[in-house]
């Protein structure tokens, strides 16, 4: 079997996408994406349903102003009407006034769909599909027919949906895409059906799958290794019921695994970013977990992994995690061996030895902090403030000496009123603050205290707050782990503290957050050699 050299691709995540639930996108928003896109290399943009409503109308006559690198502006609708001429076709009007260049026209290849979705005969309906690619072909556009429910189709009737495609091949189409729009076919199936279809049809192929049944990637490289050329998909499989492909494990897969090209391996490093640019357009928390682009799909965090990581990372790595954009990282917890705590160190600029006291004792720390309930894989922060405290390398910028919090409901509101008593070098200090909440009042007398001393604190802020329960059986006597993000103009970090009590436990993040920022903007002692 001989693989294909290059492959299509064919973005829908303007459209496709977009009807996924609790996902919306503005006229800008979309805009914006497809010249990501665009960038990237995505070869055909399908931008949405011209017609169908005035942000996609407006889209279409946007986008004509502007210039594409590398892909194919495209605009989808379905077949003309039952019994109804295709000039006459007000969607197929819309498809025509608003200048893409490319045209996607979804027809029934099901015969079940045929009867009881369109109430139409199986004759009809091929004209339907042949009048459609004729009347656009003769207007001057490229035209993409997608196949709707081919598998389903032609598992229950293999004839006719053979002959609906050839009625789009005799029409003029210049891709033919077979569709698994239920979501439902297994990859060998797939397989074996495009490479029959393949047999049948001269006309360039694509795939177009859902991921119901979790294969959509799988079946997509199915259908290339039967001989399809064009793969569409969305950017993270967004899209509607369990998603659609992702087209960003096709890409990686394609380019890595079968050597077949598609963006080549300078736009491949950008494929985290891509994900992470749609992820934060369309408002929606990435994926730690995604396959390629994850934070944490190439995270170690079990001893006998770092420290085989650490000498080869082939060990553990199925590629490199660069070639996609990502990056190695290693998570220290009671699971960490010391090689762990080398490589996170090393990460922190500390040069540690496997066979150091330090090493040892840091390792010590952090298991007794996770018995308390500590968990450091998402607060970078206090770990490596936890390393340079055993270190002797955290300047004494400033010590809490003692805190009080108040909350009094005053004329139908509640309002809290916070006083510390800090110790700056030979000073000490009282200031105290009134917030909308005991964290936000302790947060703004620490402030207040500080900022004499330190003026770069002005600069950083609270950015996010979360609670969790450690201990849930304990009911109210439970312990709270607190973490805290904090920004600057230089970047963001996270800092966690953990106690029964939580406004103890968010002065502990509060606290290690300050000290955090304190430390990246003064400096701090450095080991020039390691320490054993």
């Amino acid at each position: 079997m001989s693989l294909p050299k290059s492959v299509v691709l064919y973005d829908t995540t303007l459209r496709d996408g977009a009807q996924g639930e609790g996902i919306s996108f503005s006229l800008q928003d979309k805009i914006r994406i497809a010249q990501k896109l665009d960038e990237f290399g995505i070869h055909y943009i399908e931008g949405g349903w011209p017609g169908s409503n005035p942000k996609d109308s407006d889209f279409f006559a946007a986008v004509r102003e502007l210039t594409w690198q590398n892909a194919k502006i495209t605009a989808f609708s379905m077949t003309r009407r039952k019994g109804m001429p295709v000039d006459a076709d007000d969607n197929i009007a819309a498809l025509i006034r608003c200048g893409a260049p490319v045209i996607a026209i979804v027809g029934k290849s099901w015969i079940h769909h045929v009867r009881h979705a369109l109430h139409t005969t199986p004759d009809e309906n091929l004209r339907m599909i042949s009048d459609t690619v004729s009347y656009l072909k003769k207007a001057g556009r490229e035209v993409v027919y997608d196949a709707e429910h081919f598998f389903d189709g032609y598992r229950e009737d293999p004839k006719y949906a053979l002959e609906t495609l050839l009625a789009a091949q005799a029409a003029g189409a210049d891709w033919i895409v077979l569709c698994d729009t239920n979501g439902g076919s297994l990859p060998h199936d797939v397989e074996e059906i495009v490479h029959r279809v393949r047999e049948q049809v001269q006309a360039p192929l694509g795939i177009h799958t859902h991921n119901d049944s979790e294969l959509a990637v799988a079946n997509a490289l199915a259908a290339v290794r039967a001989g399809a050329t064009q793969v569409q998909g969305t950017i993270n499989g967004i899209g509607e019921r369990s998603g659609n492909c992702n087209l960003l494990s096709v890409i990686a897969n394609l380019e890595l695994k079968m050597g077949i090209h598609c963006v080549g391996q300078e736009k491949l490093k950008k494929l985290r970013e891509l994900s992470y640019f749609v992820s934060e357009v369309a408002n929606l928390v990435p994926n730690d977990k995604q396959p390629f682009v994850g934070r944490s799909v190439f995270a170690h965090k079990g001893g006998m992994h770092t420290d085989a990581v650490a000498k080869d990372p082939r060990t553990y790595e199925h590629i490199d995690p660069e070639l996609v954009g990502n990056t190695r990282r290693f998570l220290v917890s009671e699971l960490t061996g010391k090689a762990g705590i080398v490589e996170k160190a090393k990460e922190f600029g500390l040069h540690l030895t496997k066979d150091s006291p330090y090493t040892a004792q840091i390792l010590k720390d952090i298991k007794a902090k996770e018995r308390d309930g500590y968990e450091y894989e998402s607060a970078d922060a206090s770990l490596e403030l936890l390393m340079r405290r055993r270190l002797g390398l955290v300047p004494p910028f400033f010590e809490i000496v003692n805190f009080t919090v108040i909350v009094t409901h005053r004329n139908g509101l509640l309002m809290a009123e916070a006083k510390v008593r800090l110790r700056v070098f030979d000073d000490e200090i009282v200031e105290a603050a009134e917030g909308d909440g005991p964290v936000h009042a302790l947060d703004l007398a620490l402030r207040k205290g500080l900022e004499r001393f330190y003026p770069q604190i002005a600069s950083m802020r609270l950015i996010d707050y979360k609670v969790r329960v450690v201990n849930s059986a304990a009911a109210t006597a439970a312990k709270v782990r607190v973490l805290i993000e904090s920004r600057d103009e230089v970047g963001s970090w996270v800092t966690i503290g953990v106690s029964e009590n939580i406004i103890e436990a968010s002065l502990i993040a509060l606290q290690d957050s300050l000290m955090y920022g304190l430390l990246r903007r003064l400096g701090a002692p450095v080991l020039t050699a390691p320490v054993t």
